[in-house]
């Protein structure tokens, strides 16, 4: 859990969750959020984020938020740089996620508890070798936001 930089944003998602997994088996899933803030003059000025979501946590929102889902994240930033091929220097924020759960302010949500897998959540399914208890993301990708040592709930 992210200690020394935590955020929570409630949002709208603004493109359906894409779910991968790395070579190792490890689930990740990648989405946006944006939320708008009224300024004195009464324009609204619209923030969008980047949110990364790793192990079980990624496939259970990769099966449960859909684009348009108002919903709250909570997690730590990062800050990514990178060189384009044309040599400018480029660096984006995201959102770790730790946790994400549908926004009830203007919606009601149904909770169905999910049979526990075990450490790393993975369920596997022939994607790069099995539940992927032990993986860890490649070098050019974000930690993953916490390692999971006893069952939810």
């Amino acid at each position: 859990m992210a200690f020394d930089n935590t955020i929570t944003v409630v949002g709208n998602v603004t493109r359906d969750p894409e779910l991968r997994f790395t070579q190792g088996g490890m689930a990740v899933a990648n989405f946006g959020v944006a939320w708008n803030k009224k300024k004195a003059d009464g324009e609204e000025e619209v923030s969008f984020f980047n949110v990364s979501c790793f192990r079980q946590l990624a496939e259970n929102v990769a099966e449960s938020i859909t684009k348009g889902s108002r919903v709250v994240v909570y997690g730590m930033l990062q800050q990514r740089s990178w060189d384009t091929p044309e040599g400018d220097r480029r660096s984006a924020v995201e959102i770790i996620a730790d946790d994400v759960a549908p926004s009830l302010k203007w919606a009601s949500a149904e909770v169905r508890k999910n049979e526990f897998r075990g450490e790393g959540g993975g369920q596997g399914g022939g994607q790069g070798g099995g539940g992927g208890g032990a993986s860890r993301p490649a070098a050019n990708q974000a930690p993953p936001a916490y390692d999971m040592d006893e069952e939810p709930f």
